[in-house]
């Protein structure tokens, strides 16, 4: 069984099998900005993982499962603690699940296929058998899955390296007095670099936040708290607005 310590070494692309899964616990990571050869299936069985792509952040909550394409530069970042599952795709003998990265939305169904393959041996023919059969309901649950919005595209002009990802973004007049430049070029910067105003991607902002902090286990008023909210209420009435479903459904009411 696949289980590893933070100190096991295991390197997915020199596996033999066109899959490999591995489970772990993880206290205050940061992998590094680093890449492999097979794409990744990355979900935090318990816990929440912040994950940097190419002019991208995003948060992975238990209710959803990032699909990392091979090649692809990325960084997990873990603040507490974090029990995640990883399934490695050789996507020369599997057909991806989706197209681009993604994050999609982890079913019930899914969950427990993912669990099972996450903890095969490494020797585990994956062309017959119980092993084909759970693949096949995987891949086939991954490319049905709802994407969901979680991943933020990040503006890569160098008046914005000022921009902390990790606060609150402030206000526009304030970001225009902390960088320089006035908020006209600002607004331009944003929608060209990201696809939206910049009032729409602070909001966006708020959403992975918020989403991250319910899912390490904060309580909604101080999470109204921290992302600036005047009361819960307030809060409440954002997340409905930006997801369809109160917070606590929103973590609980899928899986």
């Amino acid at each position: 069984m696949p289980w590893l310590a933070p100190s096991d070494p295991f390197d997915p692309d020199q596996q033999a099998a066109p899959v490999s899964g591995i489970a772990s616990r993880l206290v205050r990571h940061d992998s590094g900005l680093h890449s492999h050869q097979r794409g990744q299936l990355l979900f935090a069985y318990a816990g929440s993982i912040r994950m940097a792509l190419p002019g991208m952040i995003s948060m992975v909550p238990p209710i959803r499962v990032a699909w990392i394409p091979p090649a692809t530069p990325h960084r997990v970042l873990i603040r507490g603690e974090v029990e995640y599952r990883s399934i490695y795709l050789d996507t020369t003998r599997i057909v991806p699940p989706t197209e681009g990265a993604a994050i999609l939305s982890m079913t019930p169904l899914l969950r427990e296929v993912f669990e099972r393959i996450s903890h095969a041996p490494f020797n585990t023919d994956w062309d017959k058998g119980v092993a084909a059969n759970l693949l096949a309901v995987c891949l086939d649950e991954l490319r049905t899955a709802r994407r969901e919005p979680m991943l933020l595209p990040v503006p890569g002009d160098a008046r914005l390296s000022r921009l902390n990802l990790d606060a609150l973004p402030p206000e526009l007049a304030e970001l225009a007095d902390l960088v320089g430049a006035s908020a006209r070029t600002l607004t331009r910067i944003f929608r060209r670099e990201t696809g939206m105003n910049y009032q729409s991607w602070r909001q966006s902002w708020r959403l992975l936040k918020a989403v991250d902090l319910l899912a390490s286990g904060a309580r909604v008023t101080e999470v109204a708290s921290e992302l600036g909210f005047a009361s819960d209420s307030a809060f409440i009435a954002f997340f409905r607005q930006m997801t369809g479903e109160t917070p606590r459904r929103y973590l609980h009411g899928r899986t």
